[in-house]
């Protein structure tokens, strides 16, 4: 977004009422530190569904992206490269280095078409979110490769794209320059730039006169309608096959060589929007794409793209040493090559999205008779107006939008890596609580996200929730401001609690910082953010709540929880899916997981609280917190099984455990519920600790190897291992318990000892024979399984070889 004068002028009216007449010159400092991060993150890399893309964080606008497919043969035409899909069955493919602000460095090795693609994306600051390139190059696997490439732009807004290139029947030779105006970033320019050794490959075949010719690019002008050009793919393989179609019916049966077949001759249609761009090339190649804005500022020139990229590399690996210091833990480069590589998928992954979404406002009732009944009323769904969601994806290819259960786990390390990064995501999420207090647990937003989700599980229902684990990466902010020490020349502005200091859209360390460094802005932050999430928490305890006198159940208060949305095999609202629970489903069930979260919730949103000020409030949230832990033991605690339990009501009407030990099981430890010397705790650390119930070579297992239910039916929470579990087990005994005195201290150093090293054996010895970072880990054999590139959750291996918790 632009900031114009008189944006800034509301925002300050804003930031006055809200931050108490905050002297002016902090608030100019705010208003400026708003504009640079705005800036900052204008452009990226934000289409994570496809192997390369950028756009800007505006709803509608440009947007770029890349299509190759090999010509060695006819098949390779029919599974053209451009969204990430598992079924491409690449070799791999990931960013190497990627800051979330200014570059990413990404190698794709695709043998099939036997090409190694590297993208290399950096930008420059400055006006309209400043200036990018992208640097595309491709280098054989083995002798060389033939292959066709198409980057393609289009603006899907009110303005105008044009080629500036003089037209040739041949196509284009030499630099294109296409000049746009509109999607909110003024006048550009998009310059592609061909390498002086670029070649077109050698064909045997020789050319006839209405063959394209393949040293020239060929150009592709099309008007799409607002709404479809996330469909580029399909309309360039249309076009393709219309223009071979041509050639196989004049020349059939003896079709021209595939080079010729599938390159198109170049066409723009009037007021085109979309163009794409199509290069025919022999491996080893390199092609520069260049977005320059016309601000007034100087732009990015394609001799300077080299040592721009090479001056990132250093400081990223420089900037990553100083987070997580792994070198100096000891870790060897190729490991902490992949750390690098986990953290920088998350970060890449991160994306823009907007449009509307499906959902189910009939407020389910029935769930709470005593005749339990599953499926909501489909008559009640419909699309909500058009919203925008800022976020990181659990994985590019299987699940590339917005998952509320999985971000609070991404913001653990986007935040560690980039705090004010990770506060505009948050922020992004807080944003989509609605007045009631519900915010939709998968947001899938627009034609595009919803094209890749079966229509069954599209629709959102406003009595769902999911965990709020957000909260982990507020109170992760709250722990960083409170350890913050300001480097010594910001302290000096900062003297008085003034700060003058004048925010440059090119000072990294401010820019990822400015909310740890500023106190007042922090505060502002911390409270818009709380509201939302209050009343988040109102809205757990009045639509979850369970039910305990009419089950004779005795406890000392009303704190009790039941997950709505149960079916027979599914919990999908509380993110362990398929992992046991009553059966059949039951309204008198209350449910172990929930009960920490709310425990967890609680606590949190006390101690932000007490850090803004809102004494009161902090008092009523530990009076919550205390019944919670009160009934923890009231209702949960089996002391047959010594374990913490669900329970559920049976057909008298009688209240029974419902015991599957497990992640479940653990959840009062996991969350930090539980005191050093509490004798539960040493029943816990046991289970975990025995091969015959979660412990196991490569992890903690999901599901006690001695259950029933272990390793049966989708076997998707069943005793495979997750690593945010197994992240939050390593964090508590590492916060709680190893350091704290207690009975159990030495017992708890063991587990976390083993497991921390178990846990990164399994993660990167996968990835080295794989070239993927997975969902989950067969707690068998410690091979990854399910969907990948999964490097959402994943990926906070980083964090635990940095032992930052």
């Amino acid at each position: 977004m632009k900031f114009t004068s008189v944006n800034a002028k509301f925002l300050a009216i804003g930031v006055l009422l809200h931050g108490n007449l905050v002297l002016a010159t902090s608030l100019e400092s705010q208003l400026n530190s708003v504009i640079a991060s705005n800036s900052s993150l204008l452009w990226g890399t934000y289409r994570p569904n496809l192997y390369f893309g950028t756009r800007p964080r505006i709803p509608e606008s440009l947007a770029t992206g890349l299509m190759w497919f090999g010509l060695e043969d006819f098949q390779s035409f029919r599974n053209i490269r451009h969204s990430c899909e598992q079924g491409d069955n690449l070799d791999s493919y990931g960013y190497l280095r990627h800051d979330g602000r200014t570059f990413g460095q990404q190698e794709i090795k695709d043998s099939a078409n036997n090409i190694i693609l590297t993208t290399e994306f950096i930008k420059a600051p400055g006006e309209h979110g400043g200036d990018w390139a992208v640097r595309i190059s491709g280098k054989p696997i083995k002798d060389t490769a033939k292959v066709a490439l198409v980057f393609y732009t289009g603006l899907d807004a009110e303005g105008d794209l044009t080629v500036d290139n003089p037209a040739e029947a041949k196509g284009l030779k030499g630099p294109i320059t296409l000049k746009g105006h509109g999607g909110g970033l003024g006048d550009f320019e998009i310059h592609i730039i061909d390498d002086e050794d670029n070649k077109a490959p050698n064909v045997q075949e020789a050319p006839k006169d209405d063959y394209p010719e393949l040293d020239y690019t060929q150009v592709l002008g099309l008007s799409v309608p607002r709404g479809e050009q996330w469909k580029a793919k399909d309309m360039v393989q249309q076009h393709i096959m219309q223009s071979a179609s041509h050639l196989v019916q004049k020349y059939n049966p003896n079709f021209p060589e595939p080079a010729y077949l599938f390159t198109y001759k170049s066409v723009s249609m009037a007021d085109s929007n979309f163009y794409a761009f199509q290069k025919v090339l022999e491996a080893p190649f390199q092609f520069d794409v260049i977005f320059n804005s016309k601000s007034h500022h100087a732009n990015i020139e394609r001799e300077e793209i080299s040592t721009l990229l090479q001056t990132s590399y250093q400081q990223f690996d420089e900037r990553f040493e100083r987070t997580f210091k792994l070198a100096s833990k000891g870790f060897k480069p190729h490991q902490v090559d992949f750390a690098k590589a986990a953290m920088s998928n998350m970060v890449g992954g991160i994306g823009y999205f907007h449009g509307d979404s499906i959902i189910n406002d009939h407020a389910n009732h029935l769930e709470d008779e005593s005749e339990f009944v599953m499926n909501p009323q489909e008559s009640a769904t419909k699309l909500t107006p058009p919203m925008t969601l800022f976020s990181a994806v659990p994985s590019r290819p299987f699940f590339p939008r917005g998952f509320l259960w999985d971000e609070g786990f991404h913001q653990l390390l986007i935040g560690k890596w980039d705090n004010d990064l990770s506060l505009e995501i948050i922020k992004h999420w807080a944003s989509l609580i609605d007045a009631d207090g519900w915010i939709g647990r998968e947001q899938i937003l627009g034609a595009e996200a919803r094209s890749k989700v079966p229509a069954e599980f599209q629709t959102q229902y406003t009595h769902y929730a999911n965990p709020p684990t957000l909260l982990m990466a507020i109170q992760k902010y709250v722990e960083r401001l409170k350890s913050f020490k300001k480097p010594e020349l910001v302290s000096d502005q900062f003297e008085g609690g003034l700060n003058k200091m004048i925010v440059s859209e090119d000072d990294l360390d401010v820019l990822i910082n400015r909310h740890l460094m500023d106190s007042d802005l922090a505060k502002i932050y911390l409270r818009q953010v709380y509201e939302k999430y209050k009343l988040n928490y109102k809205w757990f305890r009045r639509t979850q709540k369970g039910e305990i006198k009419g089950f004779g159940r005795e406890a000392a208060s009303k704190e009790a929880y039941r997950w709505r949305g149960r079916t027979e095999n599914h919990t999908l609202t509380s993110g362990l899916d398929d992992y046991p629970r009553a059966s059949p489903p039951h309204v008198g069930e209350l449910h172990l997981d929930l009960h920490c979260w709310m425990g967890f919730m609680s606590r949190t949103l006390r101690d932000v609280a007490v850090y803004i000020g809102e004494e009161d409030d902090a008092d009523e949230f530990e009076d919550v917190y205390e019944n919670i832990i009160e009934n923890l033991e009231d209702l949960h605690w089996n002391e047959e099984k010594q374990a913490y339990c669900d329970l559920t009501a049976n057909d008298q009407g009688e209240s029974m455990f419902v015991c599957h030990n497990g992640y479940i099981t653990l959840f009062p430890m996991l969350l930090g519920l539980l005191p050093p010397d509490s004798p539960r705790l040493k029943s816990i650390l046991d289970m975990m600790y025995d091969p015959d119930h979660l412990w196991s070579p490569y992890g903690l297992r999901s599901l006690s190897k001695s259950d029933q239910f272990y390793g049966t039916n989708e076997n998707y929470w069943r005793g495979p291992i997750w690593i945010n579990i197994n992240y939050l087990a390593l964090s508590s005994l590492y916060k709680n318990y190893v350091d704290v005195e207690g009975p159990y201290q030495d017992l708890a150093k063991e587990i976390y000892t083993k497991l921390r090293k178990n846990v990164m054996n399994t993660i990167y010895k996968d990835y080295q024979k794989t070239g993927y970072i997975w969902e989950q880990y067969s707690s068998e054999t410690g091979r990854g399984q399910r969907s990948h590139p999964f490097t959402g959750w994943s990926a906070l291996v980083t964090l635990i070889m940095a032992e930052d918790y």
